[in-house]
C-alpha cells in the first residue's frame, strides 16, 4: 500500500471501470487526484497490477473530516479485507491524525460498501449516522441512485485503531 502518483491515473481509472457501481470518472479527474490529493489516497497493489484505491480529501474549512469518495477493490482481491486494510492505512498516516470524522456517500443498495463502513465504525468504536445529502433528481435524470451521507465519529483513529491491530495479532 502505498501513496498513488500521476503515473497510476491510467489504471486507477481501468479500475474503477471494472467495479460497478462505482461512478467511473474521467481519466483526468484520476490524475488530479494523483497529482493534488495523494496524501489523502490509496494505492494497493500486487507487483505491477492495481488490486484496490482509496481517494479521499479534507474537505474545505471542515479540518477534522476526511470524505471518502471512491473504494474500489478489484474482483481478484475482494473477500480478504483489502478495503478495510487501505481505510486503516490511511487513518494511520501521521499527517492525518487530526482526523475525528469520515464521512462517504453511499446508495442505501450498496451493501458492500455500507458493510465496510459499518466495519470501520465498529473498529473507531464510533457511532454511524446517516444523513440526506443528494437526492436522485440531482443528477439530472441519470438513473443515479440517492447518494445519502454517512457520518462516523467522533474518534481518535491513532488511539483506537493501534489498540485493535495490537488485539488482532
Amino acid at each position: 500500500m502505498r501513496v498513488p502518483d500521476k503515473r497510476d491515473g491510467a489504471q486507477i481509472h481501468r479500475l474503477i471501470e471494472e467495479c460497478p457501481p462505482l461512478d467511473l470518472n474521467s481519466q483526468y479527474a484520476y490524475l488530479l487526484l494523483c497529482e493534488h490529493f495523494s496524501d489523502t489516497c490509496v494505492l494497493a497493489q500486487a507487483g505491477d497490477q492495481v488490486l484496490g484505491f482509496i481517494s479521499a480529501y479534507e474537505p474545505p474549512s471542515r479540518s477534522d473530516v476526511l470524505f471518502v469518495w471512491q473504494v474500489a477493490v478489484h474482483r481478484q482481491a475482494r473477500g480478504r479485507g483489502l478495503g478495510q486494510r487501505m481505510l486503516r492505512t490511511l487513518l494511520q498516516r501521521p499527517h492525518l491524525k487530526h482526523i475525528q470524522y469520515i464521512e462517504t456517500t453511499v446508495s442505501p443498495e450498496n451493501r458492500a460498501s455500507r458493510s465496510l463502513f459499518a466495519a470501520l465504525a465498529n473498529a473507531l468504536q464510533a457511532s454511524i449516522d446517516e444523513l440526506p445529502l443528494f437526492d436522485r433528481h440531482l443528477f439530472a435524470g441519470h438513473g443515479h441512485d440517492d447518494e445519502p451521507l454517512l457520518r462516523i465519529g467522533p474518534f481518535q483513529a491513532s488511539r483506537v485503531l493501534a489498540r485493535t491491530d495490537c488485539a488482532a495479532q
